[in-house]
């Protein structure tokens, strides 16, 4: 059995797409995976399952997902291991007086190419730091993320692949439930 977390996109949101954490879970179990336990109204769901391959996996749960309420959403899945190494590289987590609500890990649909990475980093020039390692942007915003203009549409154009974030509380919540 491997351990993974379903991330949800834009469920949840802004009053929009507003999905029971029951009905989540339910939508899980009905597709056979064990151990399933939903996280906060963002939409995370952490389960294991004898499927240790995420892609298929990740298309399963958007299928299903959208037969049951009638609209897709995208998924990003991460297996335990994965999660435990995105906490590793965090490159803000040990720097003092960096506060922990104001860290964000965006988890990307897949690895932006270098020249995508340059032209987010000449697009923005802000108060916010950010460095992506891999499928994961670290993004720490000092003023907080609710009115800085590295939006996520600004990142997700430049970078030309979707992503759905989590603060960093969120990251270290989850990974505690995937070691249970």
């Amino acid at each position: 059995m491997t351990a993974f977390v379903a991330l949800f996109r834009g469920i949840n949101v802004g009053g929009h797409h507003k999905i029971s954490m029951y009905e989540l879970k339910t939508v899980h179990e009905t597709l056979g995976f064990k151990n399933v336990t939903p996280y906060i109204q963002s939409g995370n769901v952490v389960f294991t399952s004898d499927d240790a391959d995420v892609a298929p996996l990740q298309g399963t749960i958007e299928h299903s997902f959208e037969k049951q309420f009638g609209f897709h959403v995208e998924v990003f899945i991460r297996t335990s291991a994965g999660l435990r190494e995105i906490i590793e590289k965090n490159p803000f987590q040990h720097q003092p007086g960096r506060e922990s609500n104001l860290m964000v890990v965006l988890f990307l649909a897949a690895r932006p190419g270098a020249a995508a990475q340059h032209d987010l980093l000449k697009a923005y020039a802000g108060p916010e730091e950010f460095f992506i390692t891999g499928q994961e942007m670290y993004i720490y915003y000092p003023n907080g993320m609710g009115r800085s203009k590295l939006t996520l549409n600004l990142i997700e154009k430049k970078l030309k692949t979707m992503g759905t974030a989590r603060n960093w509380n969120t990251v270290l919540q989850l990974q505690k439930l995937l070691e249970h």
